[in-house]
């Protein structure tokens, strides 16, 4: 399966954007986007970023959500294809799509801090979705579904610790969590309001659209 595999902090300072890719090192000091503020990655890194325009604008948005969600590009056109072909609003629908993959509600549930963490909960076989193992990260959950770790995975620290801090987060109003049982239920279909995120979705309409 392919995914991305190089560092993902200079993802943030090429998008000019916090994508919070590292769970809780980019809420601390360290975080490179913080300590290299306003330099792109690479050789050209020093200078300023330039303003960008038209397509430019269209492109970075695609590359954008592409890398908050962990997509790749075959993958991401895929669900733009879907999304256009339901009825309502493009945008809408694929921001639906994204948020509905499995790997993103583990991570809005709070069970990992961070979408990258949840995909590897996931592809080891420690997620339950209606009492069934599900190791596919890009599986499309549905209202009604319930999701559940395994009780192995329950026992992690790290797991623990997460969920402790997810109230702090905040669970998104189209899911409920039982924290003491590590299980979660998919209530709604998200919708363009349940999306907290700095997107301009229409832009990526246009640039597909071309």
């Amino acid at each position: 399966m392919a995914r991305y595999c190089d560092a993902v902090c200079r993802l943030c300072r090429r998008e000019a954007m916090k994508l919070y890719l590292k769970g809780e090192r980019c809420f601390k000091e360290k975080c490179s986007f913080e300590t290299r503020k306003g330099k792109i990655p690479g050789q050209h890194g020093a200078g300023k970023m330039k303003k960008p325009t038209g397509y430019s604008l269209q492109l970075r948005e695609k590359q954008k959500v592409k890398r908050i969600y962990g997509v790749l590009e075959k993958q991401f056109r895929l669900y733009f294809e879907k999304a256009d072909a339901k009825k309502g609003q493009t945008g809408h629908n694929l921001l639906a799509f994204l948020e509905s993959r499995l790997d993103n509600v583990i991570f809005r549930l709070g069970f990992t801090p961070s979408r990258a963490a949840a995909r590897q909960m996931v592809m080891h076989g420690h997620v339950k979705v209606n009492g069934r193992r599900v190791d596919i990260p890009s599986f499309q959950t549905k209202s009604g579904q319930s999701i559940e770790l395994f009780e192995r995975a329950q026992q992690n620290e790290f797991v623990k610790s997460s969920v402790e801090t997810a109230a702090g987060r905040g669970i998104p109003k189209w899911l409920t969590l039982d924290a003491a049982a590590f299980k979660g239920q998919v209530i709604a279909i998200p919708t363009r309001e349940d999306v907290p995120l700095e997107i301009n979705e229409q832009l990526i309409v246009e640039l597909y659209s071309k």
